[in-house]
C-alpha cells in the first residue's frame, strides 16, 4: 500500500493519500537502478531511439530546442502546448515526417500533464526525456505588478515545471528508464536583467534552478538525472524590442560580451547533452547559456 507523505504538521499531501500502486517512486520495493553505463556503452551523444516531450515547442525556444533534438537522431519529439501550433512548427513537422508530433496541454494542470504523458507511452512504448521549457514573462517595474500578474508567472513558470518533472519521474519509475528531465531557468535566476527587469520573473527562474538541485539529489537512486539551462536574451517573439533599444548599440560597445541575441538552436546542443546517455553522471547542475554576458 502507499502511503501519504507526511507534512511538517502531520498532514497528508493535498489533504488525501496517493493510491496509485503505479507511483513506485514511494514504494520501497522499487528495485534501484544503477546509474553505470554498461561496457560496450556507446560514448557518441545521440538521442538515437530516444522519446522526448518539450513543453512549449510550438514556438521560440521550444521549437529550437526540438529541431535540435531532431537533428541529433531522437526517434520522436512531442511538443507539449497550450496554444496551436505555428507556421515553423508545421514547417519542421513536414521535414521530419511522423516524427515531431504535438499534443496539446495544459502544464499548469497536474491531470491534463499525467494524461499527456500516458498517451505518449502508450502510442511509443517508453518516454526517455523531458524537457519543461514553458513559460512567460512580463517586463515591468515590480510596483506596477498586480498580485494576480505575480501569481500567473509562477504558476506557468513554477508550478507547471513541477507538474511535468514530477510526472516525468513517476513514468520513468514505473517503467524502470533512467530518464533524463531538462528545465528551463534563465540568467535572470542569477541577477537583475539591467535592461528589461522583472523582479517576479527573476524569483520564479531561481525558484526552478534551486528545485532541480533538490530533485536531482532526491531521485538520483532512480537512475534519473534533472538539470537546468539558463539562456540568456534568444531571439524570439518575447524578445524582438531588446535589439531595437536605442542605447543597444551602445551597451554592446561596453559591455563586452558576443554583440547579438542567441538564435533558440544555439541552445539546442546544451539540451541534447543533458537529454542523452552520455551526460549519465551530470545531474543538479545549470548551464548558463548566455553570450552577451556583460549586458546582464
Amino acid at each position: 500500500m502507499v502511503q501519504a507523505v507526511p507534512l511538517e504538521n502531520g498532514g497528508p499531501v493535498n489533504g488525501h493519500t496517493n493510491g496509485n500502486a503505479m507511483d513506485a517512486e514511494h514504494n520501497e520495493n522499487t528495485p534501484t537502478l544503477s546509474t553505470l553505463p554498461p561496457p560496450d556503452f556507446n560514448w557518441q551523444i545521440s538521442l538515437k531511439d530516444k522519446v522526448i516531450a518539450i513543453t512549449g515547442a510550438n514556438r521560440g525556444i521550444g521549437l529550437g530546442i526540438a529541431e535540435v533534438c531532431l537533428a541529433n537522431g531522437a526517434k520522436v519529439v512531442y511538443s507539449l502546448d497550450l496554444m496551436d501550433p505555428s507556421e515553423d512548427f508545421e514547417g519542421l513537422a513536414k521535414k521530419n515526417q511522423g516524427r515531431f508530433k504535438y499534443k496539446q496541454m495544459d502544464v499548469t494542470d497536474e491531470e491534463s500533464v499525467k494524461r499527456v504523458v500516458d498517451e505518449i507511452v502508450e502510442a511509443e512504448g517508453a518516454i526517455h526525456g523531458m524537457v519543461c521549457n514553458a513559460g512567460m514573462t512580463k517586463h515591468q517595474p515590480a510596483l506596477d505588478f498586480t498580485m494576480d500578474q505575480v501569481r500567473k508567472l509562477f504558476e506557468l513558470n513554477v508550478f507547471g515545471v513541477w507538474n511535468c518533472a514530477t510526472a516525468a519521474a513517476r513514468k520513468f519509475i514505473a517503467l524502470g528508464i533512467k530518464g533524463s528531465i531538462v528545465c528551463t531557468a534563465s540568467m535572470t535566476s542569477y541577477r537583475p536583467n539591467r535592461a528589461a527587469p522583472s523582479a517576479p520573473y527573476g524569483g520564479t527562474k531561481a525558484a526552478v534552478r534551486n528545485m532541480t538541485h533538490t530533485l536531482a539529489m532526491e531521485w538520483a537512486k532512480h537512475g534519473i538525472r534533472i538539470n537546468s539551462i539558463s539562456p540568456g536574451f534568444v531571439r524570439t517573439a518575447m524578445t524582438y524590442y531588446v535589439e531595437t533599444a536605442p542605447d543597444w548599440e551602445t551597451k554592446m560597445k561596453y559591455y563586452g560580451g558576443m554583440p547579438r541575441l542567441a538564435l533558440p538552436q544555439e541552445l539546442g546542443g546544451a539540451y541534447v547533452y543533458l537529454l542523452s546517455d552520455q551526460a549519465s553522471y551530470t545531474t543538479g547542475i545549470d548551464i548558463p547559456i548566455a553570450g552577451i554576458v556583460g549586458a546582464w
